[in-house]
């Protein structure tokens, strides 16, 4: 009984820990590579929304130095022409190098403007908007690059099922 509880309590620190990291932007680590991803992550978002339309939203990321993983609700499977015009408009973004840029504000002025939210409950009363031209604009922690020509080229690798009504695209950046 001893070595499950200490298992027990073992495997509840790491579920925090996890826990934790989901909400500094699903990032592994803060490395270059994954702040790219982070970045290119506002833009997949961005471009589901133009794609499939505004009722589009993320439900979770994991983003590693290799690739990112983006979920977001939608009901069917995604068509070849839709994926393709996904990642011709985070191209086409990554290709007008775009300056992000972030400013803190009180969270329900936040809302007020617009600015897109996942779990806003766990947010403080002040948040970073980061903006990226008037294509993205999120709550977020960060970190971010300065701009998305820092990116290199965005490529959807998969596209698949999560659960119930969420989507999941893997896609990779090459320079």
């Amino acid at each position: 009984m001893q070595e499950f509880e200490k298992l027990y309590k073992e495997h509840q620190e790491k579920s925090r820990m996890g826990s934790e990291q989901k909400f500094k932007g699903g990032l592994a680590d803060q490395t270059p590579e994954t702040i790219s991803y982070h970045t290119a992550t506002h833009l997949l978002n961005a471009a589901l929304k133009v794609v499939l339309g505004p009722d589009v939203h993320q439900k979770g990321s994991n983003i590693t130095q290799e690739r990112m993983r983006f979920d977001f609700n939608c009901d069917h499977k995604l068509t070849d022409e839709e994926k393709q015009k996904v990642e011709d408009l985070v191209n086409k973004w990554i290709t007008e190098k775009i300056p992000v840029t972030c400013e803190e504000m009180k969270k329900e002025d936040a809302i007020k403007s617009g600015a897109e939210c996942m779990f806003i409950e766990k947010y403080p009363d002040i948040v970073t908007v980061y903006k990226i031209g008037d294509i993205s604009k999120e709550l977020c922690g960060g970190p971010h690059v300065k701009n998305t020509g820092e990116l290199g080229k965005f490529k959807i690798k998969k596209e698949e099922a999560s659960s119930a009504g969420i989507r999941r695209i893997k896609a990779i950046l090459t320079k």
